[in-house]
């Protein structure tokens, strides 16, 4: 019999090519179990009930007439009119019976399935895969069902009906409609694959790029205990990681980023009542810790890139993957039992336009979840639990709830923004949500209990990685950067960052690195924790304290891993986003007051008078009561640099007063791991004290370059606190006696053949002093990501002229 007039075909005898037969899933399983296995990807094995079995049935038992009358006139805005006419559908095929032929393929080939695994019955998951599935203009993902510990032959036909059944869902009725496809020239194949008995252990979702931004350069993982239904329902919030592609090919281990989610619930098989499935409750000491080892991640994230690889070559075009993977708690191994090309960013022209979605106004915020996207939505709140009530939302209203899953997706074609408890980035509502285009605020916990039907909201996903539900219509803006025709200068054009969440969206701008990475901003958000602290935690005598740090640092028995850990993360998304470009990190630049308001801070540190020129910067990383702090910034750069394998990383030292503490410090980095040019590594000392422009020249000889700081420049020449309002009309960078000190470092840094930049804020908020620049021959010009385009735009018209 010709393959496509056979009933079942095995995963080895399947190609991607083969859509037509047996859908997208399917194909893809057949793909990589044929020619990815050998490279180390392991996956369950299976075989697929084909498109022409779901045609033959149809035809068999004369339904399609029927079910042709019952969708001529639907309307599938009239969710009552969808639910019936869908109901009445998926009741025909559940009614008709196999043709013998048909059942006895399914069942010989599931008894050598069984035999392959040593068992009577295996255990198997059955999966839909239409045969329209995962083409590049739309994602039928999600569109029909899966059912999981499907045991014995007669549960086995039960699921193939219930799996057939579910080609005409409502929301699989609604996609169809909404992507013009005709609903009978879509069928449906179904998978049968030997479970992997993740309810033992756990499992996720794998995409081999950042689901927000696009950005392309990463494997992003979730992972949860217990089956995988849960994360793609959004029924749990779970752990993520980030790990760095480019560097993980080359042999290191760049895991950039660990986010412990809840996992409040896991999915286990049922050992009683009528489903083959249950979720119980993950006791509290679980939830605290990661759901797989960093070995684990790796070898997930490895898998990613060969998965991604094999598909790229194939198609003759970069094409990112959306994977699914399970962990065998009996065999302690991984799996991948699904992979997909993703089909929302990778489909997205070409970013000619960057648009940035700006609040202007702040109100009460009801609600804090993960936001999904970058856009801000409002309208009318409809607080709905049940799929059942979905017939009172409106087209334009905001849908607040539990969690989704496709069953909603009637209602979310016509949200303005949709928030839910429960559900990390990868779950049902945050797919759909980025495939529509709309804001999603997605793991609030209580979304359902703080904000009340009726109510006006406004939801902004624009303000990093939390997003927030306002209580009213807030205005906000919608700018629009053209990126197109922006003009190559010969000045590099670089970037300040500080916060690493809008590292990956920012890389997009035209730029050629970061001048100006804050370190302080990673210690103040991420750390809280002031590293003496931590370093001291045992003597400490304040209990209050002691027990955020407990909380903070949970499952660290060396409270100073934790420092290190997330200062090395925070600082690896943003050298990671913009490599291999240099991206200049600076250590650490609080002021003993604001060090004090870290926690634990006010028992290490002094009370001065005047704190913005008294113990900061360099002073601090030799001395006696911050070196070892010193020590875990130094430990953390090296972890990136030699554990990420990000050598594009640069460090730069502030408020540098002298030329001997300048060598000081270069001792103090190097008794700490991090030697001057080893592996290339570059120090740069900040220029914003007149003593660093008056010695520019034996700076020169302890540093790699300089970077002129112009507001603390401003203000030491000005001899004026920059953060005072009364004399705040005198403070400007403009002012020629600081421009004769910009121009003689220039000058000078030239002469000894030093690289010099600036990162203060004087060329973003004044272009003219952006072209001053130019004209006295800086090599880079660090700008706020907000005025990289215009003051671009000013410095080539700079340069055409000083070229006439």
């Amino acid at each position: 019999m010709a393959r496509d007039t056979d009933f079942v075909l095995w995963f080895k005898d399947l190609r991607i090519e083969d859509v037509p037969l047996v859908g997208g899933k399917n194909a893809s399983l057949g793909e990589m179990y044929r020619e990815l296995t050998r490279k180390g990807v392991r996956i369950p094995n299976g075989f697929a009930i084909t498109a022409h079995a779901y045609q033959y049935l149809l035809k068999h038992s004369g339904i399609e007439p029927e079910m042709r009358a019952l969708l001529k006139d639907l309307d599938i805005n009239n969710v009552r009119q969808l639910a019936e006419r869908g109901k009445k559908i998926r009741e025909l095929i559940r009614r008709a019976a196999f043709p013998d032929d048909l059942r006895e393929a399914i069942v010989k080939a599931y008894h050598e399935l069984s035999k392959e695994y040593k068992t009577k019955d295996v255990d198997v998951a059955v999966r839909s895969s239409a045969t329209a599935e995962d083409l590049p203009e739309a994602s039928f993902a999600g569109q029909q069902e899966t059912y999981l510990n499907i045991v014995g032959e007669h549960a086995l036909l039960d699921a193939c009906r219930d799996c057939f059944a579910s080609l005409f869902t409502n929301r699989a009725i609604v996609y169809r409609a909404g992507h013009g496809f005709d609903h009978f020239k879509v069928y449906l194949s179904i998978g049968v694959q030997k479970m992997v008995r993740s309810d033992m252990a756990s499992s996720g979702v794998m995409f081999t790029l950042d689901t927000e931004s696009g950005f392309p350069h990463v494997v992003f993982i979730t992972s949860s205990y217990g089956l995988g239904e849960n994360i793609v329902q959004g029924a749990v919030n779970p752990d993520e990681f980030y790990v760095f592609k480019p560097t993980l090919k080359q042999g290191y281990e760049p895991i950039i980023q660990k986010v412990l989610g809840e996992k409040a619930v896991k999915m286990i098989y049922a050992t009683d009542g009528p489903r083959p499935t249950k979720n119980v409750a993950v006791p509290p000491e679980d939830q605290r810790q990661f759901s797989l080892t960093d070995e684990e991640v790796l070898e997930l994230a490895r898998w990613g890139v060969i998965v991604e690889d094999h598909y790229s070559q194939k198609k003759g075009k970069w094409t990112p993957m959306d994977l699914e993977w399970a962990k065998d708690g009996r065999l302690n191994k991984l799996f991948v039992v699904q992979a997909r090309p993703e089909t929302v960013q990778s489909q997205k022209a070409q970013r000619n336009v960057l648009e940035e979605y700006k609040l202007k106004q702040k109100g009460k915020v009801l609600a804090i979840g993960k936001s999904v996207g970058n856009k801000i939505g409002q309208g009318t709140a409809q607080v709905i639990k049940d799929v059942k009530a979905i017939e009172r939302f409106k087209p334009g209203d905001v849908l607040i709830t539990e969690m989704t899953d496709p069953d909603w997706v009637p209602i979310m074609r016509m949200a303005k923004a949709i928030v839910t408890n429960k559900g990390g980035r990868t779950c049902h509502a945050a797919i759909v949500s980025r495939e529509l285009g709309i804001p999603c605020v997605v793991g609030t916990l209580d979304g359902t209990e703080k904000v009340r039907s009726g109510q006006k909201v406004t939801v902004s996903c624009a303000e990093g990685e939390e997003g927030k539900v306002y209580d009213g219509l807030l205005k906000f803006d919608i700018e629009k950067l053209d990126i197109k025709d922006i003009p190559k200068t010969k000045t590099k054009i670089m970037m300040n960052i500080g916060n690493p969440e809008e590292a990956f969206d920012y890389s997009f701008i035209p730029n050629q690195g970061v001048g100006l990475a804050r370190m302080e901003f990673v210690i103040n958000e991420y750390i809280k924790i002031h590293p003496m602290a931590l370093l001291n935690f045992k003597e400490l005598k304040d209990e209050a304290v002691k027990k955020k740090i407990e909380q903070l640092t949970h499952g660290y028995k060396n409270k100073a891993d934790f420092f290190v850990d997330k200062l090395a993360q925070g600082i690896a998304v943003i050298t990671a986003a913009f490599y291999p470009h240099d991206v200049i990190v600076r250590m650490s630049d609080f002021k003993t007051n604001e060090y004090a308001g870290l926690i634990g801070g006010t028992g290490f540190e002094p009370k001065e008078e005047n704190p913005m020129i008294g113990w900061r910067g360099a002073s601090r990383y030799y001395r006696p009561g911050y070196k070892d702090a010193f020590a875990l910034e130094c430990k953390a750069i090296k972890k990136v640099r030699e554990e990420f394998g990000l050598t594009n990383l640069k460090t730069m030292i502030p408020f540098c007063r002298t030329v001997d503490e300048g060598k000081r410090v270069v001792a103090e980095m190097a008794k700490n791991g991090l030697k001057q040019h080893k592996n290339g590594l570059e120090i740069y000392v900040m220029c914003e004290i007149p003593s660093n422009v008056v010695l520019a020249d034996e700076f020169s000889k302890v540093f790699d370059g300089f970077s002129i700081g112009s507001n603390d420049l401003t203000q030491l020449t000005l001899g004026l606190d920059r953060d005072s309002a009364i004399v705040a009309d005198l403070f400007d960078e403009r002012n020629e006696a600081v421009k004769r000190l910009v121009e003689y470092v220039i000058r000078q840094a030239k002469a000894h053949k030093r690289k010099i930049g600036i990162c203060g804020d004087a060329p973003s908020t004044w272009p003219d002093f952006a072209q001053f620049l130019v004209q006295c021959g800086i090599d880079s010009i660090s700008l706020s990501p907000d005025a990289v385009i215009k003051t671009t735009l000013k410095i080539a018209e700079m340069e055409r002229k000083l070229r006439r």
